[in-house]
């Protein structure tokens, strides 16, 4: 007896002994994440491995293949584990929690401190283990914090630990610290303070300034504030450019001065930027082609004082990927001297293909410095935007223009096939040639800065000039289609694709109102009809002509059409605006309903930008957006029982992201204002999603009607039929006030 009694303590010992805790740290760069780690295994008697992604390829940044790898050896041999790396998203984390098991706790350790903070100690740094230091921190801090997904038990942890204070932190380290090798820690989360508390937002958060109530002295930010965050935020104004920069090199010291200047950053915070159309621009000439920077920020300042009252909402960025770039500091000095406003026209360190990934700066349109063979290669800005746009940058641009001469820009469109397009949200590349002073480039100088200053100057106004083009012509396909612009516009505005053709006339030689000239190709005549009134039969032509020469027909969204697709990408952005999100769809109101109940289901599959767009291998993502529909029409059903639905698809959505709208049929809104908004849902142009689901399981793809003709038929009652001239006609005929 006694015999199996020890046997069963031995069992017990053993089992106690081979329980070994993973901890994934959770926190932005400067959270304290490896100096929380490094503390705990100085000080605990239990053997500790961190695995760290910035040092794990023999001292260098590895892969988190490796960092599984490591891991899983490290538990293996007996060890427990700190997992060092952010893993601020689920998916970043889904691979470490499945080494959990019934030998292998996995706890999180989550540094949720104020993004201030983080980047304060970010830009500080000297020699980081990852390189992640000086003014090039505040964005990525930035950045990774809109992504933040706390961790929550059902992801597979055991235990997390919230820390939001240097208090939490301490209590943290203590508990970790004091841990033997047999000890273990009760499962269940900690921390805490309120499980409804919304996630922290990043630097463009506490970049505000916040005004208090009169009655206290708390901030908006303050738990005890009466007033709404999202009333707050609304009415507090953005630190200028220069206020901000201050800020930061208080936090960095002499480090951060000649970094990009934040105003993005609260720009970008309340997800508007999308639509202010933006202008990314690298400095003309002054890398490979050696001009004068001083000659060169002077000839940059003078044109941006001279269009930046020309752009309404509109803003110029000068952006490059030196940190103490020469350039911008001269430019951002100068800037300030003429009291250029900062939220029209700043500065920006980064690459110039990757702003918005890379660096939440949201920019529709980017200049390329381009060669006078509007080709790849070369290296610098040229080299790196045809490499990041793909081929159909180059397709575009040879439809576009031959050659180019310095001190002239040309527009390419870029199609919605482009990486660029899809990633960044770039719907134009505007290549411009500025004047080169490089004896081993064609047409040098010589040091003729007369000469040259005078190209730059034309180089700068075809470019400012160009843009404004762009920013004119979706303004007023904007206005022509009223306020439904944004989350469910009017049909009409579908063919933003051929706004795109606008901003060239016809012929060889191209001459714009400055004189700036270049040479286009012959096979372009076909698309570029000068107007922006452009209707629904010219987009039909033009579609035409594209197949005849061989372009592609993929749309190109414009970037108010992007909103949806974002959302879809970003739910956790546009939260506050959302009814219901998953890993397949998220569900919205429309921005713009034209029934009592009108809401969207969005898929959350890249790719699938419109109906046109979905095959066979798509159905079980329409069966679920059907399935999510259905649900909702049956809470609305339980809510009014006199309401009945459609659920459908239009044939040609003007939003890019395939969505599906649950659309009650009275019809009774104050935004359904003109036959074609009428048309749009009482016409073979909405495509049942029974109809539409039936169609793919039995031909792979859905079939699309004429809607030119659809949307001009006349108007109808959806119920009896009877036709009528226009909507105001239509709701003063007997009998139809019932209906709606």
């Amino acid at each position: 007896m006694e015999t199996d009694i020890d046997d069963t303590c031995k069992a017990k010992d053993e089992e106690k002994k081979s329980k070994q805790i993973l901890v994934i740290m959770v926190g932005a760069p400067g959270s304290g994440k490896s100096t929380f780690c490094e503390h705990v295994m100085r000080s605990s008697a239990r053997p500790w491995a961190r695995i760290c992604q910035d040092t794990i390829n023999k001292g260098k940044s590895g892969t988190k293949v490796q960092c599984l790898t490591s891991a899983s050896s490290a538990l293996k041999k007996g060890k427990s584990v700190f997992l060092d790396r952010c893993n601020l998203e689920r998916e970043q984390r889904t691979d470490f929690v499945k080494l959990g098991g019934p030998e292998v706790d996995v706890h999180a350790v989550v540094l949720d401190l104020p993004a201030k903070l983080c980047i304060s100690r970010s830009v500080k740094r000297i020699e980081h283990e990852g390189n992640l230091q000086g003014g090039k921190a505040a964005a990525v801090v930035n950045r990774m914090l809109q992504k933040k997904e706390l961790p929550k038990l059902s992801e597979g942890f055991s235990r997390i630990t919230l820390c939001q204070n240097e208090n939490d932190v301490q209590a943290a380290l203590d508990t970790y610290s004091g841990l033997g090798p047999l000890d273990t820690l009760p499962h269940g989360s900690f921390g805490q303070k309120n499980p409804d508390a919304k996630i922290q937002l990043g630097i463009m958060k506490f970049l505000k300034k916040v005004d208090a109530p009169s009655n206290t002295g708390s901030t908006a930010s303050s738990t005890q504030d009466p007033v709404p965050p999202q009333i707050t935020e609304e009415k507090n104004s953005c630190l200028e450019g220069q206020e901000i920069t201050s800020l930061l090199s208080d936090a960095a010291g002499e480090e951060v001065k000649g970094t990009e200047n934040p105003e993005v950053a609260s720009v970008n915070q309340n997800g508007s930027s999308s639509d202010v159309p933006t202008l990314a621009f690298p400095s003309l000439s002054t890398s490979d082609f050696q001009f004068n920077n001083e000659k060169a920020s002077d000839v940059i300042i003078e044109k941006v004082e001279e269009f930046v009252n020309k752009l309404g909402n509109a803003r110029l960025v000068l952006v490059d990927l030196t940190q103490g770039s020469k350039i911008l500091s001269l430019v951002r000095a100068k800037a300030a001297q003429k009291h250029i406003n900062p939220k029209k026209f700043f500065t920006f360190v980064g690459d110039i293909t990757r702003l918005y990934t890379g660096g939440g700066l949201c920019c529709n349109v980017i200049a390329n410095a381009a060669n006078w063979r509007l080709k790849p290669g070369g290296g610098g800005v040229n080299a790196a935007i045809f490499s990041a746009a793909g081929p159909a940058l180059e397709v575009a641009t040879a439809e576009r223009a031959k050659s180019l001469y310095p001190g002239n820009s040309v527009i390419v469109p870029l199609p919605s096939t482009s990486p660029l397009c899809g990633r960044e949200g770039v719907t134009h590349v505007i290549h411009v040639l500025g004047p080169n002073m490089n004896p081993r480039r064609p047409n040098c100088l010589d040091g003729d800065y007369v000469k040259g200053c005078e190209i730059l100057r034309k180089a700068y106004t075809s470019l400012f000039e160009g843009f404004l083009s762009i920013v004119r012509s979706q303004e007023k396909l904007s206005k022509g289609c009223n306020e439904d612009i944004r989350l469910e516009p009017s049909v009409s505005q579908d063919h933003s694709e051929d706004v795109h053709g606008n901003y060239i006339s016809t012929g060889d030689k191209i001459k714009r109102d400055g004189g700036h000239e270049y040479e286009q190709s012959k096979k372009c005549k076909t698309q570029n009809e000068v107007g922006t009134d452009i209707n629904l039969s010219r987009a039909a032509n033009l579609s035409a002509d594209n197949e005849k020469i061989g372009v592609s027909t993929s749309k190109a969204w414009g970037s108010w059409a992007q909103a949806l697709y974002r959302t879809a990408m970003y739910p956790e952005r546009h939260k506050d605006d959302l009814l219901e999100i998953s890993d397949d769809v998220v569900v919205l109101n429309d921005l713009y309903p034209k029934a009592q109940k009108h809401i969207l289901v969005l898929s959350r599959f890249d790719g699938l930008d419109r109906l046109a767009d979905v095959r066979n291998e798509h159905l079980q993502i329409l069966q679920t957006m059907h399935a999510v529909g259905m649900k909702w029409a049956e809470k609305f059903l339980h809510e009014d029982a006199s309401l009945a639905f459609r659920l459908g698809y239009h044939s040609a959505p003007s939003m890019r992201q395939l969505h599906l709208h649950v659309i009650s049929q009275d019809f009774n809104s104050k935004h359904l204002k003109n036959k074609k908004h009428w048309n749009s849902f009482n016409t073979a142009f909405f495509c049942d999603s029974v109809d539409v689901l039936e169609e793919i399981s039995n031909h792979g793809k859905a079939t699309l009607k004429d809607y030119d003709s659809l949307l001009s038929m006349e108007l109808r009652c959806h119920r009896c039929r009877s036709a009528h001239p226009s909507i105001p006609r239509f709701l003063l005929a007997p009998g139809t006030q019932s209906t709606r």
